[in-house]
């Protein structure tokens, strides 16, 4: 009796309670749990996970860039406009400016020399720059070079008690890498963002004339603007640039600069004061479904070679119509944007090995990135009404390159007689005196053939205009 009694008592003790019993479930729900499930409790002694020690060292050379510019007023009557109309009714030619202000960022390169590199959209047009060092200083800035296609600019202030960042390899980015995007959005001060590397190559947007993006899903927003993108050593591997949002905010979607393109970009700005782009003379269009069924394609991949122009460096390495480009030094063309992208990219005398499918077979093409095309001629020199206008050929970001021939207003002097007459920065001249214009070798010398009067057939936007001068 007394034998069944102790082993009853002993089996109360065995059997565990409730509590005991919920304990064993956590720990057997949680036990094969990552160490990261538990290290919010894990704070007495042990240091948790930060990017903190990093930004630290980063930051102080990450800077508030200020500016302050003008801009002529649009709007109004746009008769008022009209040089025809002005000139009829003796209307004054003064034009009202408002004054401009703009905030960005931008990244100390070089300590020892005092550069800084921020987006040309930042700084365009300004008058004034401005550098706010993290430590509370405020720098004036000179610029020493733009390049509006790639969307980046070189400013330099006192090199004095300046911090650099070191570079990265961007070409060794991969998607899902983490990166960190610092800035001065709005004016508030610095903020630091995280996120990943969410695609590599990006181009095609329409944001700026050669894209070749790292798209991240860190917050990038209006005053990151020429910020850094550093990995998590901190080391730079992009320059901020663009968000892709409506209404300009932040969807996860944000584009940055690799930094070794940007890096080539600022070694040319600081050498020449802007970018040397050789032209290989040829003109692309997408490879469609419909052309890749015409050439016998299965795949729709690359850009098909429309024209060649004459004595180019396309035409002497011996492009031709109807060539269909697939890669350039091992890199895949996508479309024609891909192609002008890494050709623009490109430096003078770089050597391009194009790999291209010519009548259905696989063809090898060397082309020499040739010098660039500095012909110039100025308006003075032509006619007295044009003084102040600077012709040249047309550029590649011009919307009409690739399209017609002609010579593009370069540069006008605000207030020549160029000016006056209705000319404006950016039109394309297509005919001289009923003449067809090639390119601006030849300007000077159809302007010259006629004594009695010059007649220009110009393009602006998407319409064609008649300029008389008497």
């Amino acid at each position: 009796m007394m034998h069944h009694h102790r082993r009853k008592a002993v089996c109360k003790r065995a059997r565990p309670s409730l509590a005991m019993r919920l304990v064993l479930l956590w720990s057997l729900l949680f036990a094969g749990l990552p160490a990261f499930a538990v290290l919010p409790f894990a704070v007495d002694g042990a240091a948790l996970p930060s990017l903190a020690p990093m930004l630290e060292r980063v930051t102080p050379a990450v800077v508030n860039i200020a500016t302050v510019g003008s801009e002529e007023i649009q709007g109004g009557n746009p008769l008022m406009n009209d040089p025809f109309f002005k000139r009829f009714f003796n209307v004054p030619n003064r034009r009202q400016r408002r004054k401009t202000q703009s905030l960005g960022s931008g990244v100390i390169i070089d300590a020892r020399r005092g550069y800084v590199v921020t987006n040309h959209h930042v700084i365009d047009k300004a008058s004034e720059i401005t550098v706010t060092l993290r430590d509370g200083r405020s720098l004036a800035a000179v610029l020493i070079g733009t390049d509006p296609d790639t969307d980046v600019a070189v400013i330099k202030v006192p090199a004095k008690g300046l911090k650099a960042l070191k570079f990265a390899n961007s070409d060794r980015l991969r998607v899902g890498d983490f990166v960190v995007a610092i800035g001065n959005p709005f004016g508030l001060g610095q903020t630091v963002t995280s996120g990943i590397v969410s695609a590599l190559g990006r181009s095609g947007l329409g944001i700026e004339g050669y894209e070749d993006f790292i798209q991240t899903d860190a917050s990038i927003n209006v005053g990151n603007s020429g910020g850094a993108l550093v990995n998590l050593r901190g080391e730079l591997v992009g320059i901020n640039t663009a968000i892709l949002a409506p209404n300009g905010g932040n969807v996860g979607v944000g584009f940055a600069i690799p930094v070794n393109m940007a890096a080539d970009i600022m070694d040319q700005l600081l050498t020449h004061g802007r970018v040397r782009r050789g032209l290989l003379g040829l003109v692309a269009q997408d490879l469609t479904e419909d052309l890749a069924e015409a050439f016998g394609l299965s795949q729709a991949n690359g850009a098909v070679v429309v024209r060649v122009l004459e004595g180019s460096a396309a035409a002497q390495a011996g492009l031709r119509e109807g060539d269909v480009l697939h890669s350039v030094n091992g890199r895949v063309v996508r479309n024609a944007g891909d192609m002008r992208t890494i050709v623009g990219l490109s430096r003078v005398g770089q050597v391009l090995q194009l790999q291209v499918l010519r009548e259905g077979k696989p063809t090898a093409v060397r082309v020499v990135i040739p010098e660039p095309d500095t012909a110039r001629v100025g308006g003075e020199d032509l006619h007295a009404q044009l003084a102040g206008v600077t012709f040249g050929n047309i550029e590649s970001r011009h919307p009409l390159f690739g399209r017609t021939e002609g010579a593009q207003i370069l540069e006008l002097e605000r207030n020549s007689p160029g000016r006056r007459l209705g000319l404006r920065a950016g039109d394309v001249i297509i005919g001289v005196n009923g003449i067809r214009l090639n390119s601006v070798a030849n300007l000077e010398k159809l302007a010259r053939a006629r004594a009695d009067g010059l007649t220009f057939d110009l393009i602006r936007g998407t319409t064609r205009r008649r300029l008389l001068l008497p």
